[in-house]
């Protein structure tokens, strides 16, 4: 599933526009990229953690020269742990939460 796919797969099950649940998406997306650079993490109940962690730098090898060695640079990746209910769930050890029974009404 990509994100369009996403997106109107939400705008479906809640009843929004496909605009809509794009626009809701790209939030997420976004909120998750900044608290990243903050150094914060984004913990999700039941569904998983996102983090960002920092691999220290290392010395390699130049794929294009095996006998010359190269300094690699630190740098900071994405992470993402799932969580318990998330892993439950593939294992069929539990279900998914429930579906909304009418689509939900926008708040603004």
């Amino acid at each position: 599933m990509n994100k369009a796919a996403l997106a109107q797969a939400i705008a479906d099950k809640v009843g929004a526009s496909r605009k809509e649940s794009e626009e809701m998406v790209n939030a997420f997306v976004r909120i998750v990229i900044t608290e990243l650079q903050k150094g914060e993490t984004v913990n999700i109940a039941g569904f998983g953690q996102f983090s960002a962690k920092t691999r220290a730098g290392r010395i390699g090898v130049n794929p294009q020269n095996p006998t010359q060695k190269i300094q690699i640079p630190p740098v900071t990746v994405p992470k993402f742990k799932a969580g318990k209910a998330l892993k439950d769930a593939l294992k069929g050890k539990k279900n998914l939460p429930p579906e909304p029974q009418q689509p939900v009404e926008p708040t603004m």
